[in-house]
């Protein structure tokens, strides 16, 4: 018998813009109780619309990611599945790469994810599914738009992913990650402003993901579907890594 997903609770962070708001519009279509965190709650509430919520969020902050999560609790009474898609990129070349740049993409990227996932877990039964989003930078070591300290950042959401899987596996909570290649997104609209630079990647990379494709894969690793998928990353990257 196919399980549904209506009526269950899953928070993504990052639900503002980009692959984030597609996997939470998605969701929300599929029939799951959306909350929608991040810090442009504007743009969090663009995407709750009227079916979902929206929490404000800083993920790199401790406080403000325990408010956010106690907020989700109050309204859903906990949590089915989580999904972290808040983070950010970083363009600037290795030798020119600050302390500051680099702990910046630690901060958010890494902490915030351990933080989401620390916070969301507290609030999940057996069955519970969590997707961490990574990248393919985090198998290359950057490239195309990102950078180094990007793809280190990305790397070592990998394997907190793995950590994750065994310290909440028995729990009965299943942890994995996507690693998206190049998708479109807002997330690297300013590295790809100019044209010249975007048709060497587009060229490089063969074919530009969408959000919304990366968002079905998200969805599908919360669901019952991806049930014996335990500690595994599914990299949807249009083939870039064959190359």
């Amino acid at each position: 018998m196919r399980q549904t997903v209506h009526g269950r609770r899953v928070a993504v962070t990052g639900a503002a813009s980009g692959i984030g708001a597609a996997t939470a519009r998605k969701l929300i279509a599929d029939g799951w109780r959306v909350a929608c965190l991040d810090r442009n709650i504007d743009g969090a509430r663009a995407t709750a619309g009227d079916r979902g919520i929206c929490v404000p969020i800083d993920v790199a902050d401790e406080p403000s990611t325990v408010a956010a999560f106690a907020q989700v609790r109050e309204a859903f009474g906990g949590l089915d599945a989580l999904v972290t898609a808040a983070g950010v990129i970083e363009t600037t070349p290795f030798l020119d790469t600050s302390v500051e740049q680099f702990r910046r993409l630690f901060d958010i990227n890494v902490i915030g994810s351990f933080l989401s996932v620390r916070e969301g877990a507290k609030q999940m039964q057996p069955g519970s599914r969590i997707c961490m989003v990574a990248s393919i930078s985090s198998y290359t070591g950057g490239g195309y738009v990102a950078t180094g300290s990007y793809a280190t950042s990305k790397g070592a959401v990998l394997t907190m992913m793995k950590s994750c899987a065994r310290a909440l596996g028995d729990k009965g909570i299943a942890v994995n990650a996507l690693a998206p290649g190049f998708i479109d997104t807002p997330f690297v609209a300013s590295a790809m402003s100019d044209p010249v630079r975007r048709a060497q990647v587009v060229a490089a990379v063969g074919k530009v993901g969408t959000a919304e494709q990366i968002a079905e894969c998200a969805a599908w690793l919360i669901s019952p579907g991806a049930d014996f998928v335990h500690g595994s990353t599914l990299i949807a990257d249009g083939g870039v890594l064959m190359h």
